[in-house]
């Protein structure tokens, strides 16, 4: 067998310049089979990561909960060492939910089978006592601690976390029963190599994974429309439609990594997904270092791609959100409530206007802004971009317009969730650019609804911002907002809000 490095992985960069044949368009989309079941999977499933996390969160809880509960039972309510105690107890709750995660205790094989992991438990916990005992003799402070104390609370607090995960095994098979908690996968790519890799993935025990379908450009003569028992739902192209409207995690490659012709193809069309992108290593004659794969069960898979902001890292840019939000819309609310006021008295109609709008995932949202337009000639669709001087905007508008107050009301759209603070500003789902649409001009433009827009952006504190006049703007545009979603971080959203203030300043381009 060959050894390689793996300098395999294909770039962003790589698979945008590999010139895909072009794809004649299906003319009913989706054909019905296809539709009726990516409308069975319209609802967005519970992430493994995401309850393992919440588990050592609940674990930790519990541990330091009945630890001062017993500190307080058999000492009293903070009369002795009143800060040394609880240090102690939080301290040991902390390592013994580390050891744990090191044991792995936290995987879903784990928690669905508590019985056959007490022993780990317990020997876990019993080691997170006897490090503690031993950094109290190695500090020479033992002989301050009651022994009878943490005596007990070793009984209740494994108690406790050991009688949660009883519980908590039957709900998580209760949800992997009802598709509540699962991990949605579609095969491109059929025939032998696809049933090959099906059987491999359903003989891993306890797997949540659930093939949704199989999608191949080839014929029912080169690729059976059966395979393993799981449909052939349409062709590739067919397949972007159904992730949009199915809530698919991720996409498995069942094609030799030596048809590097073929996977870069099909990649050239499907990066423009939310999702994660596997290339199945399962058949594969060549082998590589163990690190350069990711594993169901034990069947390796190649990382193409991850989906974007995924997990605890979508918890903590949502809070990002909801907090910055509402300190924006406080301390605008003065400003946002005299525009309001200027534009009722500068022109007849309504201070609000709703636009539709592409949010994540191609989806159609609603954007509200101050209405900058005389009402009777406003353009909900955005076909015919705003230029200098435009007679259909108000005094008012030529204002707000230049100085961004006309986005305001967006921090709305924000905290309720259909935009982020900080992302791909979102465009009209009828914007154009001289009578093209703009995924017509831009290659893997739609690549850009990979995350939630945003209010601001890379792109605008860079200045591409205002009108999109040529197709160079709005490639340009186009590649800060993949390079920020490429390199998303809180970081790189705190320094786009921070210099957006001084960015819009310039308004060059805003009119």
């Amino acid at each position: 067998m060959t050894e390689m490095d793996p300098a395999h992985r294909f770039s962003v960069d790589a698979i945008r310049k590999f010139e895909a044949p072009k794809d004649k368009p299906h003319p009913d989309g989706m054909n019905e089979v296809a539709r009726q079941v990516a409308a069975q999977y319209r609802r967005d499933t519970m992430s493994a990561n995401m309850v393992g996390g919440v588990v050592r969160l609940a674990e930790f809880a519990l541990l330091f909960v009945s630890g001062m509960a017993v500190y307080c039972f058999y000492i009293g309510f903070f009369t002795h060492m009143a800060w040394q105690y609880p240090l102690v107890i939080a301290t040991a709750s902390v390592l013994a939910v580390v050891l744990l995660e090191l044991a792995d205790c936290y995987k879903v094989a784990a928690l669905m089978r508590p019985l056959a992991n007490f022993g780990r438990v317990l020997l876990v916990w019993a080691a997170t006592f006897a490090l503690m005992a031993l950094a109290a003799f190695l500090m020479k402070i033992s002989k301050d601690y009651s022994r009878m104390l943490f005596g007990i609370w070793f009984v209740a607090g494994f108690a406790l976390i050991f009688g949660f995960r009883l519980v908590l095994s039957r709900l998580i098979r209760r949800w992997a029963r009802d598709g509540r908690m699962e991990r949605r996968a579609v095969i491109v790519g059929g025939g032998q190599a696809a049933e090959t890799l099906i059987r491999a993935v359903e003989k891993q025990p306890y797997n949540d994974i659930r093939i949704c379908g199989i999608f191949d450009d080839r014929d029912d003569r080169r690729s059976p429309p059966l395979v393993a028992g799981y449909p052939k739902l349409g062709t590739v192209s067919e397949l972007i439609e159904f992730a949009r409207i199915a809530w698919i995690d991720m996409l498995i490659v069942s094609l030799p990594i030596t048809a590097e012709k073929r996977v870069l193809q099909l990649l050239k069309k499907l990066w423009v997904l939310p999702v994660d992108i596997r290339l199945s290593a399962h058949s594969s004659q060549l082998q590589f270092r163990p690190r350069s794969y990711s594993f169901i069960g034990s069947v390796p898979m190649l990382d193409i791609f991850d989906k974007p902001i995924n997990d605890w890292d979508s918890v903590a840019k949502r809070a990002f959100d909801i907090v910055f939000s509402l300190l924006a819309i406080v301390l605008f609310s003065p400003v946002m409530l005299v525009t309001a006021v200027a534009i009722k008295l500068d022109s007849k109609g309504p201070v609000l206007f709703k636009q539709k709008r592409h949010g994540f995932n191609n989806e159609v949202i609603e954007v509200y802004k101050f209405r900058s337009m005389y009402a009777d000639q406003s353009d909900p669709s955005a076909k015919k971009t705003v230029t200098r001087n435009d007679p259909r905007v108000t005094r008012v508008g030529r204002f707000i317009r230049k100085t961004s107050i006309d986005e305001l009301p967006q921090f709305f759209n924000s905290l309720f969730g259909s935009l982020s603070l900080v992302g791909p500003r979102p465009h009209a789902i009828a914007a154009q650019s001289h009578n093209l649409l703009y995924n017509e001009v831009v290659d893997g433009y739609f690549a850009r609804h990979r995350v939630k827009p945003g209010v601001t952006g890379w792109a605008q504190i860079n200045g591409w911002r205002g009108e999109m006049d040529t197709n160079e703007k709005i490639r340009m545009r186009t590649e800060y907002d993949l390079f920020y979603i490429e390199n998303w971080s809180l970081l790189f959203d705190l320094k786009i809000l921070l210099l957006t203030p001084i960015r819009l300043l310039n308004t060059e381009n805003a009119y």
